[in-house]
């Protein structure tokens, strides 16, 4: 087994629970780049690469897996159609020096403070229900019998790890049965030499018509779920405080970075940390592990035809899991009224929308209960 120690001696260990964990997000991350690529043009090798640099750079900063995925709100409206690639990149160039003034100035905490846990709860309900949502009626509806097919690997290796204590490894199994389908349909992707990052700075329309369309729905959801919901899961799963301030630093700096190179913006999630958590994964090593993976994808993944030939049901499969671990975070709520409703809301209208309506009920909720 092998160790990468700092010189503070926490331990980065490349054990089979990081190995198969490293890969437990992946249904979310790349389903979301290949639609963004494919409704933007943006490069799908670029995004591969400087999300897994910074699946590197996370490791070493958190030592836990903290994970780094696309911004779903800028995502799901730039999938839908509309936005430019310059609109993306001035949407998370904005919400990256927004979030990064926040982590410095401290006031991230001062919210923290003031936001109920059950909002909190909340989203990560809403959150849970939304991907099993997509995990059925996205993939899993439209590749039936290898969804099902899927789902029973990771029964399996539920059963194996409360029975026998069987590492958990479904979400490694499924994505490498996921692989070899795509190479007995396409054969080995040809290597390419990843697109590299070139700056590239938006025009004043580009940045006031993403703030109306894409920030301010992205918002509240990164403010919920990518800090505050992340910050308690992570202190849950792992037992180490993670400060919001600090979450919000380094979400600024990944949304900056990666926006001004050409790459989608990126954030942290509770549903990344779950789906992590889930298959296994317990230190940074998960995250280098991944990181090193995405980078391999962004050689061989630079046609986004390649990724079609991998069975909808793989993606399917992971996104149930991530979202039934959620669920039960979610579950723990103080106030099921307010989560509930949080939850309800978010399947048609959005979380952005739920979080403020959860908001708005813990207020009532709390000077009714006075």
């Amino acid at each position: 087994m092998q160790t990468v120690r700092d010189k503070d001696g926490d331990c980065f260990r490349i054990t089979l629970g990081n190995i198969a964990g490293s890969v437990g997000n992946f249904g979310t991350i790349i389903p979301l780049f290949f639609a963004v690529s494919l409704a933007t043009g943006m490069s799908l090798s670029l995004m591969f690469l400087l999300c897994g640099i910074w699946y590197i750079i996370t490791g070493f900063v958190y030592k836990i897996p903290i994970s780094v995925e696309p911004l779903k709100a800028i995502a799901a409206v730039a999938i839908a159609g509309g936005v430019t690639t310059g609109e993306i990149a001035a949407s998370g160039i904005i919400t990256g020096t927004l979030f990064c003034l926040i982590g410095l100035s401290g006031k991230m905490q001062w919210l923290a403070t003031r936001i109920p846990s059950s909002v909190v709860r909340g989203i990560q309900l809403a959150l849970g229900l939304i991907l099993l949502q997509s995990a059925i009626m996205e993939f899993g509806i439209h590749d039936l019998s290898f969804f099902i097919f899927c789902l029973a690997i990771l029964a399996l290796f539920l059963l194996g790890s409360r029975r026998v204590h069987l590492p958990d490894l479904s979400a490694l199994v499924i994505l490498c049965i996921g692989i070899v389908a795509l190479l007995s349909t396409t054969g080995i992707p040809a290597a390419a030499f990843p697109t590299l990052p070139v700056i590239s700075l938006p025009n004043y329309q580009e940045y006031v018509k993403a703030t109306w369309v894409l920030v301010i729905p992205q918002i509240p959801l990164t403010l919920a779920n990518s800090i505050l919901a992340t910050a308690l899961l992570s202190t849950e799963l792992f037992h180490r405080r993670i400060t919001p301030d600090r979450l919000s630093l380094t979400i600024g700096v990944m949304s900056l970075s990666t926006s001004m190179l050409g790459g989608f913006p990126m954030c942290h999630g509770a549903g990344g940390v779950a789906a992590h958590y889930r298959f296994g994964a317990r230190s940074g090593g998960a995250m280098i592990v991944g990181g090193i993976i995405l980078i391999c994808g962004s050689v061989f993944l630079t046609n986004p035809a390649t990724l079609t030939a991998i069975p909808g049901g793989v993606f399917g499969a992971l996104l149930f899991a991530v979202a039934l671990e959620l669920v039960g975070h979610g579950l723990k709520t103080e106030d099921p009224l307010v989560s509930g409703v949080m939850a309800l809301i978010a399947i048609p209208a959005g979380i952005a929308a739920a979080f403020i309506a959860g908001l708005l009920l813990a207020v009532f909720s709390n000077y009714f209960k006075q």
